[in-house]
């Protein structure tokens, strides 16, 4: 179904129109088929105040938008009519999304907008990004009530057990993966895998590599309607990269490859070891010098720094190596078709558009200017000493991000200024809260 096909439809009555806020959250209006024409044409007005919540719609403050000088003005949003897709559960004639994005001066702060500036930087270098996404979350057998009832503490999850790939666990769960699969379908998901992870009820759902901002957008409305699937079965999931102390820490895995514009891999020779090409170091090697600075991008909460405490699966430092998951930026594949690098620091809670948009952009850079990456990672990366680290700290994420010269340049001066804005008001809020772990270790005798 195109946007045209829906509009000569006699039968269309309603349409969703929706973009991704700065969390990855969709927000948006259902419209009658008669303003949808209008919208089609003209484009529709969103206040940009909607990139300044966080995603129980507390506001946070972004400079210009919503301080002293803010107006709540609305801005146009545009329509991508190749983004058109079907609402699971509506009916014919209410089931048409499209997907937008903010234009003029509010697309500097528009996590989709970043994302085709990115891209059409690489294309103007003759690069092509190829890349797919790996979404890691919890599935509870609670409602968000129960949930809030219990504190959030002693929660169920949907297996009792760590459930790495059981199949047995698989199986009990066939439902929720059946009902995933066909969820996806009207939405035009292309999922290539689901299968249990490393704790009770943790599961991962991995969207296959494409072009352009298609695959930052199905994980987006993955995301998104996971959740929507979850209460609907009078469930709930959760994407913090760490909801309790037990818990294992929870990412989004960016796996990346390059092509030319004649569609040949730039990543892959095969005189080389392991098929690395002199353009792939140099893809990592711009990660290595520029991610870090990036930090805050792909750990964009409070909660997100709790990812790497002493004992979780998370990245060590900004290391890499072929087939090795205990770096960062983790090389897979053996041949043209299959060889690109994982990056493994986003986490679950990251924004796709942004993770992918400073990703590329870190990578490219890395090709353009031609930076040699540090040595490669053998054996464990959690018992060596990395040479180059992210931030491990929200206050020296924001720091590194408000200070980098490269994330303004490619990413835009206008989005760090109002993201880290953003972040620093939620860290703040964060700092006033006494939490219930510290009321126990220290309230009769601290």
């Amino acid at each position: 179904m195109t946007l045209d096909d829906f509009l000569a439809d006699p039968a269309s009555r309603f349409a969703t129109v929706a973009m991704a806020d700065t969390n990855g959250l969709l927000r948006g209006q259902m419209v009658s088929v008669g303003s949808l024409k209008g919208i089609a044409q003209n484009g529709m007005g969103m206040a940009p105040a909607q990139l300044a919540l966080d995603p129980t719609d507390a506001m946070l403050i972004m400079p210009g938008v919503n301080d002293d000088s803010g107006d709540f003005h609305d801005d146009p949003l545009v329509l991508d009519p190749a983004s058109v897709r079907r609402l699971p559960w509506a009916k014919p004639g209410h089931d048409l999304l499209v997907l937008s994005n903010y234009t003029g001066a509010s697309a500097q702060m528009c996590p989709r907008s970043i994302l085709k500036s990115v891209l059409a930087r690489a294309d103007a270098g003759g690069l092509v990004p190829k890349y797919g996404m790996e979404l890691e979350y919890t599935l509870f057998d609670e409602t968000p009530e129960s949930a809030r009832a219990k504190g959030y503490r002693n929660l169920k999850t949907a297996t009792l057990h760590a459930s790495h790939d059981l199949i047995i666990y698989q199986v009990v769960q066939t439902e929720w993966y059946q009902a995933l699969a066909e969820m996806c379908e009207p939405l035009g998901i292309n999922l290539a895998k689901m299968h249990e992870e490393i704790g009770g009820g943790f599961m991962e759902a991995c969207i296959a590599a494409g072009t352009g901002v298609e695959p930052a957008d199905q994980l987006v409305l993955l995301k998104n309607f996971i959740r929507a699937l979850a209460l609907r079965q009078g469930r709930s999931v959760t994407f913090m990269p760490r909801w309790n102390e037990e818990a294992d820490s929870q990412s989004i895995h960016l796996h990346v490859s390059m092509k030319d514009k004649s569609g040949t891999s730039i990543f892959h020779d095969a005189r080389e070891k392991n098929g690395v090409s002199k353009t792939f170091r140099h893809f990592l090697g711009g990660l290595q010098k520029y991610v870090g600075d990036l930090t805050l991008i792909f750990q964009p909460t409070v909660n997100s720094y709790r990812r790497f405490a002493p004992g979780t699966f998370a990245p060590p430092g900004l290391t890499w190596g072929y087939e090795n998951r205990t770096t960062c930026f983790r090389l897979v594949g053996h041949d043209a078709a299959s060889l690109r690098v994982e990056n493994r620091l986003p986490g679950a809670d990251c924004n796709p558009y942004l993770s992918a948009a400073a990703t590329i952009a870190a990578g490219t850079a890395g090709i353009l200017e031609q930076i040699e990456p540090d040595p490669e990672t053998i054996g464990s990366g959690y018992a060596q000493k990395p040479d180059r680290d992210f931030a491990r700290s929200m206050p020296e994420a924001i720091e590194r991000l408000r200070g980098s010269d490269f994330a303004k340049n490619w990413l835009g001066e206008r989005f760090v200024e109002t993201f880290t804005a953003t972040r620093q008001c939620q860290y703040d809020e964060f700092r006033k809260k006494v939490p219930d772990v510290e009321l126990a270790r220290f309230f009769d005798l601290g």
